[in-house]
């Protein structure tokens, strides 16, 4: 079955009926471990990719870096919200690559890499502690790049950054 169906039934599988919650995905920690390392392989395979040509059209990808204590005094509205602005960045800059790419393992890859982003996309949707729903309108720090490769390092340092922290931050609250 595709990763992100697995991502969205596993999420789906725990939904609390007064409000969703990713509970097994946030409170189960060997999930966003096995994440980090799919987004890691992800990364090593287009490595492995021959000759992929840059992209003819930069991917606007975004700026995912951040201070352990700047992270530490947002909400967790506040820290979702901002994923999510880098998450829409990351699926817009896949989906726009995988136009500009023939080469078959790159395709294949950049798909995953779609599948995947796009899942994580969707799930952190599906749940809000504030009022007020997110928006697609925001503008994060982003970047332009013309390697390939750029598109996979900035998902797997988000995947093993602000998301690994924010699950880690939402089971201090949901797994108790």
């Amino acid at each position: 079955s595709p990763p992100g169906l697995l991502l969205l039934t596993s999420f789906l599988l725990n939904v609390k009926e007064d409000r969703a919650s990713p509970t097994r995905l946030v409170c189960d920690d060997r999930l966003i471990q096995k994440y980090i390392v799919e987004a890691k392989d992800m990364e090593k395979g287009v490595g492995q990719c021959q000759a992929l040509p840059p992209l003819r059209c930069p991917a606007v990808l975004p700026l995912v870096d951040f201070t352990f204590q700047q992270w530490k005094s947002k909400s967790n509205e506040t820290k979702r919200r901002e994923i999510l602005c880098d998450l829409a960045l990351l699926v817009g800059a896949a989906a726009a690559a995988q136009g500009q790419v023939s080469n078959e393992c790159g395709a294949r890859q950049l798909s995953q890499l779609y599948r995947h982003a796009n899942s994580f996309l969707l799930l952190l949707q599906t749940f809000s502690w504030e009022a007020g729903h997110w928006e697609p309108s925001c503008s994060p720090h982003s970047m332009e790049q013309t390697h390939i490769t750029s598109i996979f390092l900035t998902y797997r340092q988000l995947v093993q950054g602000k998301l690994s922290f924010f699950f880690y931050d939402l089971a201090k609250v949901l797994c108790k």
